[in-house]
């Protein structure tokens, strides 16, 4: 009897010790900055993934799907990285916290969750605001917030690894000269089925603008011209093939470019 409640006391330890979270920080000595997890030296191996099955788009979410459908996906996709070597995924949030845990305990694959941080826009006082302008007080109060629920969240979960802010892409971005004001075109609501407005009644140019709707093969499938910036337009999109668009908006003072999501 001794010998079965000492088993049971082991396992119970070891089931705990391996759940416990990783010590994961940032070092700086004469040799610079590095990365360390529980002490040790660590080197990111790291990819970006995500899980869409063939015929599905971007309203589809493997973590809505049941426990033993999820389970089934990571492991297949999980044992692939592995064999490649890969020791960290980027991931966006949503993905539930026993899901990192699961992928770290059974492929040793660390997660670095992503939080857009308003990079494709926000919705502020229930309107969608496509430039995110970080300067406005509601759009700090709710990045704010969003990050430090996110951080209550999945505080202390074995197998993250740290959090990631933004995007490293610049779709979105405004770069201008002679004073193109950043933030100054919104476009929504995105994602559309019918129509879009293209908001310019803060731009400020004397030129024309050119808007072109960029398909991921690179053709140009719809574009349009304005020179009325204290107006706000409405473009038809309905003939638009569903999928996502780069749309290119340029004058001769500035160039945006910002992802479209075609229901």
């Amino acid at each position: 009897m001794m010998r079965y409640y000492f088993t049971l006391f082991v396992l119970a330890l070891c089931a705990v010790l391996h759940a416990q979270p990783n010590e994961v920080d940032l070092r700086s000595d004469d040799s610079g900055i590095r990365l360390t997890v529980d002490g040790q030296d660590f080197m990111i191996n790291g990819m970006n993934w995500d899980y869409f099955p063939v015929g599905t788009n971007y309203n589809y979410s493997l973590w809505n799907q049941s426990d033993n459908f999820v389970k089934a996906a990571l492991d297949a996709e999980m044992g692939l990285l592995k064999n490649m070597g890969v020791n960290a995924i980027r991931v966006y949030t949503g993905i539930p916290a026993k899901w990192i845990t699961y992928i770290y305990e059974n492929y040793g694959i660390y997660t670095m969750l992503n939080h857009s941080f308003g990079r494709y826009g926000l919705t502020i006082d229930g309107a969608w605001v496509g430039i995110t302008d970080y300067a406005n007080p509601k759009a700090q109060e709710l990045l704010l917030a969003e990050v430090s629920a996110m951080a209550t969240e999945y505080k202390n979960t074995p197998g993250l690894l740290l959090f990631l802010l933004g995007n490293e892409n610049n779709y979105g971005l405004i770069s201008g000269i002679r004073g193109a004001n950043v933030g100054s075109i919104a476009l929504y609501p995105n994602p559309a089925k019918d129509q879009i407005t293209l908001d310019l009644t803060k731009l400020s140019s004397s030129e024309e603008l050119q808007v072109q709707f960029i398909a991921v093969d690179g053709r140009v499938v719809a574009e349009s011209s304005y020179s009325d910036f204290a107006s706000k337009e409405t473009i038809d999109v309905s003939s638009l093939s569903t999928g996502i668009y780069i749309v290119e908006m340029r004058t001769a003072e500035a160039k945006w470019l910002t992802k479209f999501i075609k229901e």
